[in-house]
């Protein structure tokens, strides 16, 4: 857990700003509530565990739970909102839309039929949280955050979007490499019955077919402490299950829409991750550090014309966008743990001859294993 520069005193108020929060929020279930205080407690014990170093980690946790409560507070059962009458046509559209999405990826993909996705929540932003990732200038070793449940990650979320600029800014200030990710969904691992939320229908039937088949995958499994082969895995039952899923349903034109959007984004992966293994060979070659900068700065200019490059050649606009950042370590990073393992799951499951109940029991085998034999499994090429 990251150091804490706050003095004692602001960790005291931080421990009674968290164990003062309102655990059942104004629309929960007088029976879910012990559920809440039981994870505010876990939390609180963890914290409480690690010392005086843990005051900034204390209130990070802070946002998270009441955050998350918010969340929790603004669910409406889907079958009731379609069926009341001031219901918006096309929010209720989507809606039962996402019934059949649930029914097919428990019938289709093995996908659990868990508690979440039968609520929604309008969250009145356009992210669910924002992600920070940050990353030393000359190095792919990411900062982690560690957690009770999901282990240690190279990623810290905030339910504020100033509160994640501000997180990025001290981290900034300290010579990291940092980068935010808005992201329109998360997990809790089936811990708790999540929403699906407005943040999610903003897109089209595809991408909220490929959100839902995602986020039931980290429910069905996950490694804690290992996002990228968790990550990695739920791509690859995205991906798989949402062609499985236009074609089954006779959505032709969305399937050629969805695979020239696959296309352009396979084309900014390949450029991101060839970005980043010439970097790491420039890291690793023990050039002096002036040296070692100048090195740095020529290969992100030419991952600037590659994309630009891309843009031009597809006429993307994902493309497009990506040229026009200010790239860094983060960025690749980021890419790196949700698809530089892909192309391995990708190959298991052709050797399962696209039988998903074969594909999850591999799955579920290097899950068991090791850490060094997962990741000897994530860098294979074949």
């Amino acid at each position: 857990m990251p150091t804490s520069s706050s003095s004692p005193g602001s960790c005291s108020a931080a421990s009674r700003k968290l164990s003062s929060l309102n655990i059942r929020g104004p629309k929960l279930r007088q029976n879910s509530s012990s559920r809440y205080q039981s994870l505010l407690k876990l939390v609180f014990l963890v914290l409480m565990g690690s010392g005086l170093s843990a005051c900034a980690t204390l209130s990070w946790y802070g946002q998270a739970i009441s955050g998350h409560l918010d969340l929790l507070s603004r669910r409406e059962l889907i079958a009731d909102l379609i069926e009341r009458p001031d219901t918006d046509p096309e929010l209720a559209r989507r809606l039962a839309l996402v019934l059949d999405i649930r029914a097919y990826a428990a019938s289709e993909l093995g996908l659990p039929e868990s508690r979440s996705y039968r609520h929604y929540a309008d969250l009145e932003r356009d992210a669910a949280v924002w992600n920070v990732v940050a990353v030393p200038p000359h190095s792919f070793k990411a900062h982690t955050w560690c957690y009770p449940i999901a282990g240690c990650l190279n990623m810290r979320a905030f339910f504020d979007h100033d509160r994640a600029r501000a997180e990025a800014r001290r981290l900034a200030e300290a010579g990291l490499d940092v980068a935010v990710f808005p992201a329109v969904a998360y997990s809790t691992l089936g811990w708790f019955s999540d929403p699906v939320l407005n943040t999610m229908l903003n897109w089209d039937d595809a991408r909220l077919a490929g959100f839902l088949f995602h986020e039931l995958t980290h429910e069905r499994r996950y490694v804690a402490g290992d996002l990228a082969f968790s990550e990695a895995y739920a791509v690859t039952v995205e991906r798989f299950g949402v062609r499985r899923w236009l074609l089954s349903t006779g959505r032709e034109a969305m399937l050629d829409d969805w695979t020239r959007r696959q296309a352009e984004s396979a084309q900014l992966v390949d450029t991101l991750l060839a970005a980043r293994a010439d970097l790491a060979e420039i890291y690793a070659s023990g050039l002096e550090s002036d040296a070692m900068a100048r090195a740095r700065q020529a290969r992100f200019e030419r991952l600037a014309i590659d994309l630009d490059k891309a843009a031009r050649a597809l006429d993307s606009r994902l493309l497009a966008h990506w040229a026009g950042l200010e790239l860094n370590n983060a960025h690749l990073v980021m890419t790196a743990t949700y698809e530089a393992g892909v192309a391995a799951f990708e190959a298991l499951l052709a050797e399962c001859d696209d039988e998903i109940h074969c594909f999850h029991a591999r799955v579920d085998a290097l899950a068991e294993a090791d850490s060094e034999a997962r990741a000897k499994f994530l860098a294979r090429k074949d």
